[in-house]
């Protein structure tokens, strides 16, 4: 289920930076946190099923309950902590100066 969570994160982070950002918000980092998260979660997830299938177990790559959707909403909430990190180091300045001038 966080896969999935992760991935649709990640999808709509990429559309809003492609279609709406101008530059200022550094949604393309958003985008690149959700995608490698993405992706790290389906090579995991992958591994497992290999991993699963060679010792006979049974084979679940989706796993729904609600703690794995949870786990995927905490994993969103620090994709988006992670992002507002990066903009309070990297644009304070440039993004205060904006706002005094206007």
């Amino acid at each position: 289920m966080w896969l999935i969570i992760l991935a649709i994160a990640a999808v709509t982070s990429t559309a809003l930076w492609y279609f709406r950002d101008n530059g200022r918000y550094g949604l393309e980092i958003l985008s690149l946190i959700f995608w490698g998260a993405t992706v790290m979660v389906f090579v995991d997830h992958a591994m497992g099923i290999v991993e699963d299938a060679l010792a006979g177990h049974e084979v679940e790559f989706i796993e729904v309950s609600p703690s794995a959707f949870l786990l995927g909403v905490f994993l969103v909430c620090m994709g988006v902590a992670l992002w507002e990190v990066y903009l309070l180091f990297k644009k304070p300045r440039r993004v205060v100066r904006e706002k005094i001038a206007k």
